[in-house]
């Protein structure tokens, strides 16, 4: 069971079907809206983990089902480079009869949260093509802030200048804020993030343990010191990737590939 709203089924149903020969169906009437928007009028409750978490388990209570799908998006700025923007997409699996959660992920920086302010119907329609309207949604609200006489399943430019007109006709109304859609069956490249989350969930879930053969043996924690080529110190570099099994709690360290050594001009003792 598949818990989404937003037609993500296009696009994991296959990839499952394909690699784990696994039939993925999605609930009726199952509104995933109630745990956070990007419309930001439903905050999301805890982590992104917590909410793709709390997806799956309300399917699994909906449908009875005891193997669940449930992904979430998150956007904000790179970790590792300043001012980059950067889209995580996270698909879980929880498999309730072997009390298993594995999680696939995928993060990039090709996909730009957009928003501004507009003061007539063409300038709508003129900046939503620029980002890729109607293919990319656009959503349509009174003011960035506000979370009244919000739009948002607008398929083409007419109904975009009809809905801009309407909010703009209202008193002392000079602009209205126009937003791209996020949603996945509105935003292209967030259904292609998926899909990539999806293909590693799929790997991690191909991962057996080597003691037990439970699904779900990957990376848990990354060891740093990686020594330096000119002094031998360690450094902040990745050196061991750290494998676990969470049924038997086998562990296994394995060293990163590539380099061996690091350039000393990336060393804090021989370049402080």
């Amino acid at each position: 069971m598949l818990a989404t709203m937003h037609a993500k089924e296009k696009i994991v149903a296959p990839l499952f079907s394909k690699e784990l020969g696994i039939h993925v169906t999605v609930p009726t009437n199952f509104n995933t809206d109630r745990f956070g928007t990007f419309t930001r009028d439903i905050p999301r409750l805890g982590d992104q983990l917590d909410a793709a978490r709390k997806k799956a388990l309300a399917g699994i209570v909906l449908t009875g089902t005891d193997l669940a799908l449930a992904s979430e998006g998150s956007f904000g700025v790179h970790p590792d480079t300043p001012f980059l923007p950067s889209n995580v997409e996270i698909v879980l699996m929880i498999d309730v009869k072997n009390k298993l959660e594995i999680v696939g992920q995928y993060r990039t920086s090709d996909i730009r949260v957009r928003g501004q302010k507009v003061y007539t119907p063409d300038e709508a329609v003129l900046v939503a093509c620029s980002w890729g309207f109607p293919e990319q949604g656009v959503i349509v609200r009174s003011s960035e802030k506000s979370n009244r006489y919000i739009h948002k399943e607008i398929t083409d430019k007419d109904e975009l200048r009809m809905v801009t007109k309407k909010l703009l006709s209202r008193w002392f109304t000079k602009s209205v804020f126009l937003e791209t859609d996020m949603r996945a069956h509105r935003c292209p490249a967030r259904m292609h993030s998926i899909q990539e989350a999806t293909r590693d969930l799929i790997k991690n879930c191909q991962s057996l343990c080597p003691q037990c053969s439970t699904p779900g043996f990957v990376v848990t924690e990354v060891l740093q010191g990686l020594p330096c080529s000119g002094c031998g110190a360690p450094t902040d570099h990745p050196s061991m990737l750290v494998y676990s099994c969470k049924k038997c709690l086998t562990t296994i360290h394995k060293k990163v590939d590539g380099a061996e050594t690091v350039d000393p001009g990336e060393c804090i003792v021989c370049n402080p």
